[in-house]
């Protein structure tokens, strides 16, 4: 009922008076990575006079995570390569109030608030806001085990993880490494070890590394990881680390002991999401924040971007984590362009990820065959080798593609890829089907480009799907 007096154009004034306080009030960011500055680049482009404040609890802003592998290995010269825009820059060019070494340790929801823990002293403040972007992304798994704290122990998820494991090699100089867990991360860390010479051991727990591929396909991965000297010890479980004088001297698993100089933890990664356990703000059944397709949270005017957000899979309709730099940039754009006022949304994830172990390519997007079947669906799967140019053309090799694809309806729902030198980027091809909702014979009718130097005349993604086709 209307308040006697007050007219609709009443009403849209207290809220035009509403939005201006809010306005006026910075726009805080918990986090400068990826979607935290995406999230307050847009901001500034579209509202330049808009306070924003972001707090990284690390001294670096807008950083490639995924080129820190390359970093340690010496193939990228320095660090400060790996940085897109130093915080300087955000501050001097884009007006935005960037404060590093600065940790948010509480959020207080009611009182649009957050709790800030400054550098070189104990005192902490709160800072005020209008609207809230927690981008806080995510963390190493760090197994709770015997000798678990020691040096020489290392997980990586941040640029200062992975300088610290560069000034770790060149100043102790170890001989070998144990990579603990074979995921992406523990994979391309065990070739940059390689590089550097090192003795390099990986423990899986699983039959195969590479978890998110189907078990055929990882086994390609633990053979081209074998070829480089890598010595795999799977379905084997870490279950502790001998220590001396404080410095870890060996992995000790479920069937042996290894010495070592080095441990890296390849074990995945988890939400970070701790911050927020005390506010009542809804988490996933992944840990992640879960958020609708514009973005927000469960809390009116608070808005969560990148590995610690939850993202719709367009395959299987299922809320997910993938923690990507991809996911995280497309993320952080769709947040501030709905925090400075516009309208966009998220439209989802379909997994699609590239690795590279020396000379071999991987790559994998949509499902799994167990992920499959795990929804009930009745899937056919078709698995080629072929090669990655024309075969009389020099520098072909072997190519691997397997595609996964629901019967009935012919749809596409997944697809791997192993192979040398121009393998994985054909998983964009796969990538783009799932997207569309193609099925295996759309795929088979595609106009995709051919000459000598880059294909066969039939693409093998395209003979796996005529293979598909078949099975379905």
């Amino acid at each position: 009922m209307m308040t006697p007096g007050r007219t609709s154009v009443d009403r849209e004034d207290d809220t035009v008076r509403a939005l201006s306080h809010l306005s006026k009030e910075p726009v805080v960011v918990i986090g400068g990575d990826a979607a935290g500055m995406s999230a307050a680049s847009k901001i500034r482009r579209e509202q330049p006079g808009r306070p924003i404040v972001v707090f990284e609890r690390s001294a670096h802003t807008s950083y490639s995570a995924c080129g820190i592998p390359y970093y340690v290995s010496g193939l990228v010269a320095s660090a400060d390569a790996l940085v897109a825009r130093s915080p300087e820059t955000f501050r001097q060019k884009y007006a935005i109030d960037v404060r590093t070494n600065h940790d948010v340790t509480d959020v207080d929801i009611e009182g649009r608030r957050v709790r800030v823990r400054a550098p070189g002293e104990d005192a902490e403040f709160w800072e005020p806001y209008g609207e809230l972007l927690i981008a806080t992304g995510a963390l190493p798994v760090w197994p709770d085990l015997p000798g678990g704290q020691a040096n020489g122990i290392f997980g990586l998820s941040t640029l200062a993880s992975g300088i610290a494991v560069h000034r770790y090699l060149d100043r102790e100089r170890p001989r070998a490494a144990v990579i603990v867990g074979g995921g992406y991360i523990g994979l391309e860390m065990a070739e940059a070890l390689v590089r550097r010479g090192l003795d390099v051991a990986l423990v899986e727990r699983a039959k195969e590394v590479m978890g998110t591929l189907d078990p055929d396909m990882g086994a390609l991965v633990s053979a081209a990881l074998r070829e480089i000297g890598v010595a795999l010890y799977l379905e084997e479980s870490a279950t502790g680390f001998e220590t001396a004088d404080g410095r870890v001297s060996a992995v000790v698993t479920d069937h042996r002991t290894l010495p070592t100089d080095l441990v890296i933890l390849g074990l995945g990664v988890t939400p970070n999401t701790q911050l927020l356990k005390e506010t009542g703000m809804a988490l996933g059944d992944t840990g992640a924040i879960r958020v609708d397709e514009r973005l927000q949270t469960s809390v009116a005017g608070v808005w969560a971007a990148g590995d610690c957000a939850e993202s719709r899979h367009r395959v299987s309709g299922q809320q997910v984590h993938i923690a990507l730099g991809t996911v995280a940039n497309k993320h952080g754009l769709v947040a501030g362009t709905n925090i400075a006022g516009g309208d966009a949304t998220f439209p989802g994830v379909v997994g699609t990820a590239v690795s590279k172990i020396c000379e071999y390519e991987v790559a994998r997007t949509g499902l799994q065959e167990h992920e499959c079947r795990a929804l009930g669906w009745d899937c056919a799967v078709a698995t080629i080798e072929s090669r990655t140019r024309a075969g009389y053309y020099p520098g072909a090799g072997v190519i691997t593609v397997k595609l996964i694809g629901e019967r009935g309806s012919g749809r596409l729902l997944g697809g791997q890829i192993v192979g040398v030198e121009g393998a994985a980027k054909r998983i964009d091809v796969v990538a783009t089907a799932l997207t569309a909702g193609m099925t295996a014979e759309d795929v088979v009718g595609l106009d995709l480009s051919y000459a000598p130097p880059f294909s066969p005349v039939w693409d093998p993604v395209q003979t796996a799907a005529r293979r598909l086709v078949k099975a379905l």
